[in-house]
């Protein structure tokens, strides 16, 4: 029996899709396991009830169900399948492009929600590497994402690309900071810079700045590890620029490759 959850903006859709979930019990038994009105709090919800299958509505405030299914096929464990129930046929292929396994238009027939949900379930029970797939088929959305998704106290928070003013390389670790806190993001910053291009530039081998972040720049002191460059000294100050940032003390070096890129973005 496929386990469901629903996720829509609007409280309307939300309580047609239960009533016909209802309506259909008979022929297509299976347990209504939650909804919810916007992406966080439906990103908590499915992580707490392991839904079989998303009714996922595509246009929501904060985040599209389009970026919704990509973070859950990157995040959550086992990836539940998604039904699009929209409104607007113009998102099919993008659906279709994380691996949605059926796109239904409002307003939906109760035959037509029945066929779907016993199709996918099916699919999905007969398809062991289903996870697989579903990840593997975002991989064209990724320069789409518009949050970053940090596993933080059993949580999945999304924070917004346009909120976070750096990136710095710790150890296996990305530092993903905002004027309010820091998180700590798993990846390599190498193909944070290839997805993001448009929105950081790299102004040292270990930290990527938001251009909309950057203040100006000022002289500062750069550490320089001499073991790296060939000398057993230890690290030593080498004057430098620093990046001033809007809304934070944090200064970040700038090396010197990077300079001539900040500074024809700063002039």
């Amino acid at each position: 029996m496929p386990r469901i959850f629903i996720v829509d903006d609007e409280a309307p859709a939300r309580a047609r899709l239960t009533t016909l979930l209802s309506d259909i019990a008979a022929e297509c038994p299976h347990e209504l396991v939650g909804e919810a009105s916007q992406a966080q709090q439906a990103l908590d919800r499915i992580a707490e009830t392991a839904p079989d299958i998303v009714l996922l509505d595509v246009q929501m405030p904060g985040m599209t169900g389009i970026e919704m299914a990509a973070h859950l096929a990157r995040n959550q464990t086992p990836v539940p399948a998604i039904i699009f129930v929209t409104a607007y046929d113009e998102y099919a292929l993008q659906a279709f492009e994380v691996h949605a396994l059926d796109y239904l238009l409002k307003p939906v027939r109760a035959a037509r929600l029945a066929e779907a949900i016993r199709r996918v379930h099916a699919l999905k029970q007969g398809a062991g590497a289903q996870e697989k797939l579903m990840a593997d088929a975002t991989a064209p959305l990724q320069a789409m994402r518009r949050n970053f998704s940090v596993q933080e106290r059993g949580r999945l928070l999304l924070v917004p690309v346009s909120e976070v003013l750096y990136l710095k390389a710790e150890a296996k670790y990305v530092t993903l900071r905002t004027r309010e806190r820091e998180y700590l993001l798993e990846g390599a910053l190498s193909a944070l810079e290839q997805e993001f291009s448009m929105q950081f530039i790299r102004v040292h081998r270990n930290a990527l700045v938001a251009r909309h972040a950057i203040a100006g720049v000022e002289r500062g002191q750069l550490l320089v590890d001499m073991e790296n460059d060939g000398h057993n000294d230890g690290d030593r100050a080498q004057e430098s620029w620093q990046v001033i940032l809007h809304g934070i003390s944090d200064r970040l070096p700038i090396s010197r490759r990077q300079w001539p890129a900040v500074k024809a973005l700063v002039r």
